[in-house]
C-alpha cells in the first residue's frame, strides 16, 4: 500500500479564487500565474481549473509545452523570457509571447531570421532590481523592439512589485509612481500587480493583473491569511496516525532529544515528514488538525514521521486522519511557525505524496 500522506486540491476552491480576483481586478484582465506546477497543485489540473482566465503566466517554455500538449489554447506569457536564442522558434511553434528583460534578448530577436511576429512584453525595473530594463534604457530597448518586423508592434509594459504586501508602502508607491512616468510615453497593454498588488494597490491595477498565490487561497500579507481577504484554501495536506505510544516523564521525543515529555504522557506518530515536503524547520508547538481539533508539534520533523502531543486527545486511535494544513488550518499559519511562506510550502510537496481531486 502507498504512504497515506495526500494532498486533496479543492478545485471549486480554484475557481472561486479566480471569480474572486477577476471581481477585484475589474476592468482589468487576469493573467492566471501557475508557474511553479501550479503553485505545487499540478499545472495541468490548475489550467483546467482557470479555463476563464484571459492568459495564463509561466516561469519558461517547458511549462508552455505541458500547456500546450494539454490542449489549453489560452495566451500564455514566459514570465523570464528566452533564455537563448534557439528558443524563439519553440516559442513561435508554441504561440508563446516572451518578457525582454535584457539586453541580449533583443540581440537574439534582432538575428532570427524568422519573419513571423513575436508577441513581447518589455519589462522594466522601477525596484525590484531582478529583472528588468532600469528607467533611463526602456526608451531605447522599446524603439529597437519597435524597429523590428519579426516583433508584434503592440508591445507591453510590464514590472513587478517588490513589497506591496506591505500596504502603504513607500517603495510600492514610488514603483507605481516610477511605472506610469515611463508608461506614459508609449502605447501598449500595461501590467503591475500580482497578488499582494491586488489586494492591496487597486491604483495598479493597468490592463492585466498576475496574481499567483491568491489563486491558490494563500496570502504572503503579514497576520492574514487568504480566507481573510476572501479567499478558499485550494489545497489540505493530510495523513493519518500509525502509532501512539505510551511515553514516560522525563523521556525524550525524536532527534537530538529536542523535546522533553512533562509528564507521563501518549504520543502520537503521524505518517508524515520533510520527505513528503512537511518543513522540517516546523517548531515545537506546531499545529495539526486530529479529528478536527488541533494537536501540537513535538519533537523534530524527520524525513518520515511527525510526533505530536496527544494529552488533549484521550479518544485518539490509530488510523485517525491528521489534516498538516487546509480549512481551519491555513498553511499560512504552519509556514510562519516555519520561517517561511505558504508559498514555499504548498510548491514543496514531494512525488511520493498522492495527489487527489475534489470537485468542490
Amino acid at each position: 500500500m502507498s504512504r497515506a500522506t495526500s494532498a486533496t486540491i479543492h478545485l471549486g476552491a480554484l475557481r472561486d479564487n479566480l471569480r474572486r480576483s477577476r471581481d477585484l481586478a475589474r476592468p482589468a484582465r487576469v493573467m492566471a500565474v501557475v508557474k511553479a506546477d501550479g503553485y505545487g497543485h499540478g499545472l495541468e489540473r490548475v489550467a483546467r481549473a482557470f479555463d476563464e482566465a484571459d492568459a495564463f503566466g509561466v516561469a519558461c517554455i517547458a511549462d508552455g509545452q505541458r500547456l500546450r500538449a494539454a490542449g489549453v489554447a489560452r495566451r500564455i506569457v514566459v514570465l523570464s523570457g528566452i533564455d537563448e536564442a534557439a528558443d524563439i522558434a519553440e516559442m513561435h511553434r508554441l504561440g508563446l509571447e516572451s518578457a525582454i528583460h535584457h539586453r541580449s534578448q533583443i540581440d537574439w530577436l534582432e538575428a532570427d531570421p524568422d519573419p513571423r511576429p513575436l508577441k513581447v512584453w518589455l519589462k522594466i525595473d522601477t525596484g525590484m532590481h531582478r529583472l528588468g530594463f532600469p528607467p533611463e534604457q526602456v526608451a531605447a530597448a522599446h524603439a529597437r523592439l519597435l524597429a523590428l518586423p519579426n516583433v508584434d508592434a503592440d508591445i507591453g509594459l510590464m514590472t513587478h512589485f517588490a513589497n506591496s504586501d506591505v500596504f502603504g508602502d513607500t517603495q510600492t508607491t514610488a514603483q507605481i509612481e516610477c511605472f506610469e512616468r515611463i508608461a506614459s510615453e508609449f502605447p501598449g497593454p500595461l501590467s503591475l500587480s500580482n497578488s499582494a498588488g491586488l489586494l492591496g494597490w487597486p491604483q495598479a491595477r493597468g490592463h492585466w493583473v498576475r496574481p499567483g498565490g491568491l489563486l491558490y487561497g494563500i496570502s504572503v500579507v503579514e497576520g492574514r491569511t487568504g480566507e481573510d481577504f476572501g479567499f478558499r484554501p485550494a489545497m489540505t495536506l493530510s495523513s493519518k496516525l500509525i502509532a501512539i505510544n505510551r511515553i514516560g516523564r522525563g523521556e525524550s521525543i525524536g532527534y537530538a532529544a529536542s523535546w522533553t515529555c512533562p509528564e507521563d504522557m501518549d504520543v502520537g506518530v503521524v505518517q508524515i515528514g520533510y520527505g513528503d515536503g512537511y518543513p522540517r524547520s516546523a517548531s515545537a508547538g506546531t499545529p495539526v488538525l486530529l479529528n478536527g481539533r488541533r494537536a501540537p508539534l513535538i519533537g523534530r520533523v524527520s524525513m518520515d514521521l511527525i510526533t505530536i502531543d496527544l494529552r488533549k486527545h484521550g479518544d485518539a486511535r490509530v488510523g485517525d486522519a491528521v489534516i498538516l494544513w487546509g480549512k481551519d488550518l491555513p498553511v499560512e499559519e504552519i509556514a510562519s511557525r516555519a520561517g517561511s511562506i505558504g508559498y514555499e510550502l504548498v510548491c514543496g510537496m514531494t512525488r511520493r505524496v498522492r495527489f487527489l481531486e475534489d470537485p468542490n
